[in-house]
């Protein structure tokens, strides 16, 4: 008796392990001989309360090794939608329409009644179906709809419909000619479902029970000697590996990659600029901006809260600096304010890379031997305290190139700045007197946009200040030209980019990163007439 009772205990708690696991339930259905199958995983999975996609997950990778072999099945039927669903319980719309109307007798009914006694969707339907089979007609004297004599109040429909639900699931797809077919979905009332399912019969690699192949050799394997007994996976030497998806450089960076190499093929060395944080004093003071002006106000400027303000200014240039903006010097009468080195050593993040060619030019000027001409660029961030929009961020790429060297002039500046704006394809350039704290004279340079057709904004420049440099230690005949523009917007106009934050913060598209193409800047050759040498266009 014991014995007996813990077998059949055994075979009831295998049984139900094997209807938990498709793998299990579909080698257990094929243990019967060398000619068991499985007809339909789809009825296979509903005998055993699988669900068939685990079913087909579990064949398919049992077909991976070999253990079964599949056959694919493809069962048509229809299904019923919830409005067939409705006329199977209650009956067609036209029925119900024609019976409100038979009730209502030769008085007829309006259609605000009608709608009121089979509600508003089956008086609508119902009524044009009805019109259309002549079991309903309109008084012409009163408007009423009145049934029609001799109307047939057989519901098709329903039993149609009926037909359909009560066919064997799966198999009514030849229960209806297909005139009444075409009907039923023309009204949406019926669907026609595709469902595939396989039939499932032993492989060559068939085993009662699925031993899992080991796919890779490890140090324990070979220690132990079990890889001896261990079944492998077979390699396929023929497939290619996963891709490796490597790096894609940014727009931004594509193209700071070409106007660096252009200024560096102009003679420009790129000055150091890792440093974001600066002090008022290198940001603004040396530059010659007072300390009143509205650009070094906590709403235009970031400030640095810890640590608040720097601990490294040169003295004597600090002195000199003071002096030129209190009492002025070079033919300057100064701002006449009180200058104050608690405002000259707070620290921010810099308004722009212009404090790093401060510094580099006060070291052109104390450097030994003395002053030698120099040409200078750089391109890095810097950081405003603005409203965002389309076309505004706080942080964004300043390019930036000054020249150094005796006795230059405007026209110096313009050449130099013709010369960088055709390397980069623009040759229609205009330039508009501006005002800058320490530029004199200062020009806006304007571009034309083949694209949009217009005269735009490009870039900044101007011939730095004696205010400036004078307190620097440069000799009196030196003369400084610079000029810069923003990385971002030639960035958006080369890859048609029209809302910056599309280009540069958390919004950004990676796959626009990854297909960008790449960056190129054709110089453009401008014709001139031998006789008068003057461009031509």
């Amino acid at each position: 008796g014991k014995s007996s009772l813990d077998s059949q205990t055994a075979t009831t708690l295998k049984d139900e392990q094997n209807r938990m696991d498709p793998t299990a339930a579909i080698l257990g259905a094929l243990a019967s001989g060398a000619d068991a199958s499985i007809a339909d995983s789809f009825a296979f999975a509903g005998s055993n309360g699988l669900d068939h996609n685990a079913v087909v997950g579990a064949s398919k990778s049992l077909q991976g090794d070999a253990y079964v072999s599949l056959s694919e099945l493809s069962t048509q039927f229809y299904v019923l939608g919830k409005e067939a669903e409705d006329i199977v319980k209650n009956g067609s719309q036209e029925i119900r329409v024609l019976g409100a109307l038979i009730e209502a007798g030769d008085e007829g009914l309006t259609i605000p009644e009608l709608q009121e006694k089979v509600g508003k969707d089956v008086s609508k339907i119902g009524m044009g179906n009805c019109m259309k089979l002549k079991w309903a007609k309109k008084d012409k004297a009163s408007g009423k709809l009145i049934a029609a004599a001799g109307s047939d109040t057989q519901d098709g429909v329903k039993e149609q419909l009926s037909a359909l639900q009560n066919a064997p699931e799966g198999d009514n797809a030849n229960v209806l000619d297909d005139k009444t077919l075409k009907d039923l979905k023309r009204r949406k009332l019926v669907s026609l479902i595709t469902r595939k399912s396989y039939k499932i019969t032993r492989g060559a690699e068939y085993a009662p029970q699925r031993v899992k192949k080991a796919a890779d050799l490890t140090k324990e394997m070979l220690d132990s000697g079990k890889w001896k007994e261990t079944t492998f996976k077979e390699y396929n030497f023929q497939t290619l590996g996963e891709s490796v998806g490597g790096g894609y450089l940014h727009p931004l960076l594509k193209v700071r990659a070409e106007f660096r190499k252009i200024l560096l093929e102009m003679g420009f060395s790129e000055m150091p600029t890792n440093k974001w944080v600066e002090s008022s004093f290198w940001n603004f003071d040396t530059l010659f901006q007072p300390q009143s002006h509205p650009a070094r106000d906590a709403h235009d400027t970031f400030f640095i809260k810890e640590p608040a303000s720097t601990v490294s200014i040169p003295e004597e240039y600090y002195d000199r600096v003071k002096t030129m903006h209190e009492e002025g010097g070079s033919g300057s009468i100064g701002y006449r304010c009180v200058f104050k080195r608690e405002e000259a050593t707070k620290n921010l993040l810099r308004t722009h890379t212009t404090a790093v060619s401060s510094q580099m030019l006060y070291k052109l000027a104390n450097q030994p031997g003395g002053f030698k001409p120099a040409k200078y660029f750089s391109i890095d961030r810097v950081f405003r305290n603005e409203s965002m929009d389309a076309t505004h961020l706080c942080e964004f790429h300043q390019v930036e190139g000054l020249v150094a060297d005796y006795n230059l002039s405007l026209g110096d500046l313009i050449g130099t700045i013709e010369t960088f704006f055709r390397k980069i394809g623009i040759t229609q350039l205009r330039f508009k007197p501006a005002f800058n704290p320490y530029t004199e004279p200062s020009m806006e340079v304007f571009g034309y946009h083949p694209d949009l057709k217009k005269w735009t904004e490009i870039g900044n420049s101007g011939m730095f200040r004696p205010e400036m440099l004078a307190p620097m230690g440069l000799p009196e005949n030196v003369r400084v030209i610079a000029w810069g523009l923003s990385l971002e917007r030639p960035t958006m106009i080369k890859y048609r980019i029209d809302n910056i934050r599309n280009l540069f913060g958390h919004k950004v598209d990676l796959a626009m990163t990854r297909n960008a193409p790449i960056c190129r800047f054709d110089d453009v050759e401008i014709e001139t007439n031998e006789e008068e040498k003057v461009p031509v266009a």
